[in-house]
């Protein structure tokens, strides 16, 4: 058995991320990341707090240390704050996380020196050097001990409370969710830093409670929490922090693909939306390409993955970008998806324009009734979606120009993704249960 790159690194159920399969993939980290003139460089590792984390540190640290890389570790710390050190000083680095799944499962991403998710092309070297060194002999370790991050992280939340330019946020009441994950210690730090005095939930995790009813796969005790506080906004993390949805007044839950909506309009408005252009996925809204339209602001699509949402950013040399789910880039202020950064900017613009969060996503797009489903498969996800070709040619035919169709496996889980569009609720619904019906019918056969 040996380790597959999905949409955002390798990930899997803790059990299958063997000792053996870390230690070879931090070896083959060290001979694809690391340059052989560079092996005194540090390589900075994070993680988050689910009870498989420090084994997984472990056995990654073993691996480097096998090929002459000495690791530097974080701790517990945000996905996003992995990323700003390897951006700022310049060094690889892998985050030990399995973001909005479940304690069980865990997994490991990596940035390359300058904080940027890996290429399709060096995962592909990643994957082949790994096979190569699977049940080949373990070269002894050089005994280079991890050294502690030292203030990498404080150092990151200080760019991050800077993102907003100086101001203060104080007069608004926030309730905030940190999904008992990596962000439990540090967002209530960096949002009382710019002023605000948060109510926080569940930010005790013990390894096992990550993502567990809460955060932003759960966000229903943060609406009724905003609610029965009167706060203006909620937000709320994944388990590793690198997106974060938003909870208006009367709360309401506010996708990213609003966040997203009323960012570029507000970095339009003050002259910071490079060419006029943002980028998004083919599962952001249809309600978003047409608001965007309205406002005379380009949309560049992208494959779902926040990485390929980055290479369309860089290449266009645009400035934000992002998914529904709520990974928000910023690129003029991050190499990654930042929950906490887009959280400020969202509660920054609340504060300036002295108006409601629920009057700003509704002025910035109107969603048009979309379906998603996930369907559990038996066999490869990608030979499923293959098989049901022509069913979803016919739903496609069906609902003609009055909407839109998205079958897809999943990067990181057994499943494959439906997803449907239409100016009708109704018909929407219909037409997903078709496709779903399909997908498990082509996952029996």
């Amino acid at each position: 058995m040996t380790l597959r790159f999905g949409t955002d690194g390798v990930r899997g159920h803790a059990d299958e991320l063997t000792d053996e399969l870390v230690t070879g993939l931090g070896r083959a980290a060290a001979r694809v990341l690391v340059g052989p003139a560079d092996r005194a460089n540090r390589f900075v590792i994070g993680r988050d707090p689910r009870l498989s984390g420090p084994r997984i540190e472990r056995a990654l640290v073993g691996g480097l240390a096998a090929e002459g890389v000495a690791a530097e570790l974080m701790g517990v710390a945000p996905t996003p704050a992995v990323a700003w050190v390897a951006a700022a000083r310049g060094v690889p680095a892998a985050m030990i996380s399995a973001s909005h799944n479940p304690f069980h499962d865990n997994g490991v991403k990596f940035f390359a020196p300058g904080g940027r998710k890996l290429t399709d092309d060096v995962e592909q070297q990643l994957e082949h050097t790994l096979d190569v060194l699977i049940g080949s002999p373990r070269p002894a370790s050089k005994a280079l001990d991890p050294t502690p991050g030292g203030g990498d992280l404080a150092r990151y939340e200080l760019a991050v409370a800077a993102s907003i330019e100086n101001r203060t946020l104080d007069g608004l009441r926030l309730v905030v969710d940190c999904a008992n994950g990596a962000a439990s210690e540090v967002a209530p730090r960096v949002i009382q830093r710019v002023g605000l005095d948060p109510v926080v939930l569940h930010a005790t995790p013990d390894g096992r409670n990550i993502n567990d009813g809460c955060g932003s796969t759960h966000p229903g005790e943060l609406a009724a929490a905003v609610v029965a506080e009167g706060a203006d906004v909620g937000l709320a993390f994944d388990g590793d922090a690198d997106r974060v949805l938003a909870v208006d007044e009367t709360g309401t839950l506010i996708d990213g693909d609003h966040l997203i909506a009323l960012c570029a309009r507000d970095l339009r408005d003050r002259g910071q939306l490079n060419r006029d252009t943002v980028v998004v996925t083919v599962m952001t809204n249809l309600g978003f390409r047409l608001a965007m339209a309205e406002e005379g602001i380009e949309v560049v699509e992208t494959r779902v993955g926040d990485r390929y949402v980055l290479e369309a950013l860089e290449e266009g040399g645009y400035s934000l970008g992002g998914e529904q789910s709520g990974h928000v880039i910023f690129r003029d202020r991050a190499t990654t998806g930042d929950g906490l950064l887009t959280g400020l900017q969202v509660l920054d613009l609340v504060r300036r324009s002295g108006r409601p969060l629920s009057q700003l996503a509704a002025e910035a797009m109107t969603s048009v009734p979309q379906v998603l489903c996930n369907v559990t498969v038996t066999r490869g996800a990608g030979a499923v979606v293959d098989a049901v070709k022509e069913a979803i040619v016919a739903v496609e035919s069906d609902l003609e120009d009055r909407g839109r169709v998205l079958v897809r496996p999943s990067g990181t889980e057994p499943l494959v993704r439906v997803m449907v569009e239409a100016l009708d609720a109704e018909e929407a619904r219909r037409a997903a249960d078709r496709l779903v019906r399909a997908v498990e019918q082509a996952s029996l056969d």
